[in-house]
């Protein structure tokens, strides 16, 4: 895969958030976040394993020191490294453990998006898997709290998982692969 400026990995992961998670509503709670500026999109650009987990542990650390209204969520977008599904979940397993082991697992959630997501168990055709499809590998960042109050301002929050598969499903592979390819049509220019 080829480096991508910084500013379009940006301009890329914005129009994911508009046109896929808010547009589509597959996150209930995004829309009042994605223009405000408490909402941290953080692009990694290293290629190496140690600097990346310095990366996320930079994360950790900034969120803990801020406030909700400096940082309510953030992204940890890494457009370089982490291209093979397997390499990622072997990475997001090893960054559940340091959440974990710092303590921070009750303060932090973390939420999993990249551009080859599969569900297990799931037909690897289904459009289901573009409900956690990102333009690029990345970590999101939820502060436990502000879950917690969301889930309880939403009437069956349990049913969002399948009434995603349901709309996705239901606009058909095709539709949703064709939306999907837009979102990073000028990746390659």
């Amino acid at each position: 895969m080829s480096v991508v400026a910084s500013s379009l990995v940006e301009k890329h992961i914005r129009t994911w958030l508009q046109s896929f998670v808010v547009e589509l509503n597959l996150c209930p709670f995004a829309r009042p976040l994605i223009a405000d500026p408490a909402l941290r999109i953080n692009v990694c650009e290293t290629h190496d394993i140690e600097q990346l987990y310095y990366a996320f542990l930079s994360e950790l650390d900034l969120i803990q020191q801020s406030s909700e209204g400096e940082i309510a969520t953030s992204l940890l977008v890494v457009p370089n490294m982490l291209h093979s599904f397997e390499d990622y979940l072997d990475f997001l397993g090893d960054a559940e453990v340091m959440l974990e082991e710092l303590g921070l697992d009750e303060m932090i959630q973390l939420a999993s998006f990249h551009p080859q997501y599969l569900f297990d168990g799931e037909d690897k055709d289904s459009a289901s898997h573009f409900s956690n499809r990102s333009p690029y590998p990345l970590i999101h960042f939820l502060r436990e709290e502000m879950v917690t109050a969301a889930l309880d301002n939403v009437d069956m929050p349990q049913q969002i998982p399948q009434r995603n598969i349901a709309l996705l499903e239901g606009m058909g592979r095709e539709a949703v692969a064709a939306r999907w390819n837009a979102l990073t049509a000028d990746k390659q220019k």
